[in-house]
């Protein structure tokens, strides 16, 4: 029996710290199931038309605007390399300036996305006169496809190549409201 072998105190420690773990780990579950579902965000009301994209790259959000009014707010995570208005392809930055969200992509390699129209003139004469390309590709996206379970994690962190990501569920919503032309202000 069990409680006959010489061990049975070593055992019943392993045990006692595995049933607390255990216990310690559905409870945190638990409280975060119920924390989520208790303040499922309030969506976006149909009749209510978003005018503008606002993007504060400092404070990490993106707002969803009607007649100057914010609508919305996401937290947002940027490329590797956030500080300063994109020079070149490949730097990691996200452009600062006006642009306009020209197409949808429900083809990405990311959960959908809606394209920023960087570069522009500027940027592009910015670019060559430093003989290099200004890239572009620069996105609003969800998580990488296969990810999206991550993406509270991943939001917490700068990951992107220079586009602008938020949550699958998100990015859901956001696709829902923005119709294709509506300007992107980007600021640092």
């Amino acid at each position: 029996m069990l409680f006959f072998r010489p061990n049975f105190r070593e055992y019943s420690n392993w045990c006692s710290i595995a049933i607390v773990l255990g216990l310690a780990i559905f409870s945190t579950s638990a409280i975060a199931t119920t924390k989520n579902t208790a303040n499922q965000p309030q969506t976006i009301p149909s009749d209510v038309i978003i005018d503008k994209v606002f993007v504060d790259k400092s404070a990490r959000t993106l707002q969803l605007l009607s007649d100057d009014k914010v609508i919305k707010s996401y937290h947002i995570a940027l490329g590797g390399n956030p500080i300063g208005h994109k020079q070149q392809q490949g730097d990691q930055r996200t452009p600062v300036g006006s642009y306009t969200l020209d197409y949808k992509n429900e083809k990405s390699k990311f959960y959908r996305s809606i394209h920023v129209s960087y570069p522009n003139t500027t940027d592009k004469a910015r670019a060559k006169s430093r003989g290099v390309s200004a890239g572009g590709d620069i996105m609003i996206h969800g998580q990488k496809n296969g990810f999206g379970a991550l993406g509270l994690l991943n939001q917490q962190r700068d990951w992107t190549e220079g586009c602008i990501a938020v949550t699958d569920d998100e990015m859901d919503e956001i696709m829902a409201a923005v119709n294709v032309g509506t300007p992107i202000e980007i600021v640092e």
